[in-house]
């Protein structure tokens, strides 16, 4: 019997839950990491004006930069660890009370990943904004919620990670990255 090993896993959840920090310690530990592309958006010239003034403009853009994100680790043969992903979109359209578009529900079918996705809770005795987390705490909560809604619709089992420092979150990772029999 062959080993499934999990390809493309996925950090989601709440906005300011340790989902960087864990990314970047899972880096650290020499897994792969996909950076998380609204964060990368937000940081360009014009990129929170995108978000205030056409956020279905900047979902399309999200989507797109997933698609590459998703296209550059195609054939990596370990996993890759990436900061949200697809149904992240249909999330922040569904709590933005926006439509998704034909495009980005057929990225959410046909594009899959294939490993666990693992999510963040809200937490708040981690959450702090910052110059893109712009959301407010019941703001957090409630996109937590919808990103979450939006992964199970696309038929996605969720786990959530524990409330605990960085080192456990690791471990917890490392552990859900064990290939099954």
């Amino acid at each position: 019997m062959a080993l499934l090993v999990p390809r493309h896993a996925v950090l989601t959840g709440a906005p300011g839950a340790g989902k960087t920090t864990l990314l970047d310690a899972a880096a650290a530990a020499g897994i792969a990491t996909s950076p998380e592309v609204a964060r990368q958006l937000l940081q360009r010239p014009g990129g929170m004006e995108l978000r205030a003034g056409d956020p279905l403009g900047f979902a399309e853009a999200m989507a797109e930069a997933h698609a590459r994100e998703y296209e550059r680790f195609a054939n990596l043969p370990g996993p890759v660890l990436f900061d949200r992903g697809f149904p992240d979109v249909v999330g922040f359209l569904d709590v933005s009370g926006l439509p998704v578009s034909p495009a980005i529900d057929r990225a959410c079918r046909t594009l899959r990943y294939h490993g666990p996705i693992l999510r963040a809770p809200a937490w708040a005795a981690i959450y702090a904004q910052d110059a893109e987390r712009i959301q407010d705490w019941a703001e957090a909560v409630a996109s937590d919620e919808a990103v979450t809604a939006a992964w199970r619709r696309y038929g996605y089992a969720v786990t959530d990670l524990p409330l605990a420092g960085v080192d456990a979150r690791l471990r917890f990772l490392r552990e859900s990255l064990q290939p099954a029999a």
